[in-house]
């Protein structure tokens, strides 16, 4: 049974939107933006890139090293980050 505490505390997703948020403006600064659209019950982030970022050769080293690196830094959970269509 939950602890009260369990209701409290905010869900992984939650977790992921707010360092998504942290994120966000670096991306939009260089005219692009990204998407949280689900978190996996086994610990992967799909994401999706949008303007700018959608399709920019280096989008899969901001998403290796920025997001990615973040989002397992501050959640330990979270075991990939993927981008989807």
């Amino acid at each position: 049974m939950p602890s009260a505490t369990d209701s409290q505390s905010p869900s992984i997703k939650e977790r992921v939107q707010g360092v998504i948020n942290l994120i966000r403006p670096a991306v939009q600064a260089d005219g692009g933006d990204i998407e949280l659209v689900n978190v996996l019950d086994d610990g992967t982030v799909q994401i999706r890139f949008h303007g700018a970022c959608h399709g920019c050769p280096s989008s899969t080293m901001t998403l290796q090293h920025g997001i990615e690196r973040n989002l397992r830094e501050k959640i330990p959970e979270i075991t990939a980050v993927v981008p989807v269509a």
